[in-house]
């Protein structure tokens, strides 16, 4: 005997299983002047929901609340349960500075504090 439940039940509970993700989530991905609530993240990829965020591709960034964690190059991969899933093609760690053209010495003085 098959297990079968009917579509509008079905429905229901892949919208509860969503909405309890997009709460548990602080993870955002960015896209232009856009925010979009993150439902997983792992190493390759990410998805989002896929009744409620418009197709993306190209460049987005990805947040951790307010903590710019990468700059993403993106591609479509499929559609599952109500999430779409995305796989990184360049995934770049985001930095607060700018990077160093030079090499620093992690022995140089840092200021100089004039003696008496």
């Amino acid at each position: 005997m098959e297990n079968f439940v009917p579509k509008t039940i079905q429905d229901e509970m892949n919208a509860a299983r969503l909405a309890g993700m997009r709460r548990k989530s602080r993870l955002r991905v960015h896209v232009g002047d856009k925010i979009y609530p993150v439902l997983h993240l792992w190493r390759d990829g990410f998805s989002v929901e896929e009744a409620t965020v418009p197709p993306l591709r190209g460049l987005v960034d990805l947040y951790d609340g307010a903590e710019h964690l990468y700059q993403c190059l993106i591609v479509a991969s499929e559609a599952d349960l109500g999430e779409m899933r995305y796989e990184f093609k360049r995934s770049t760690l985001a930095h607060d500075t700018a990077p160093l053209d030079f090499y620093r010495d992690p022995k140089t003085p840092v200021a100089y504090l004039p003696g008496e």
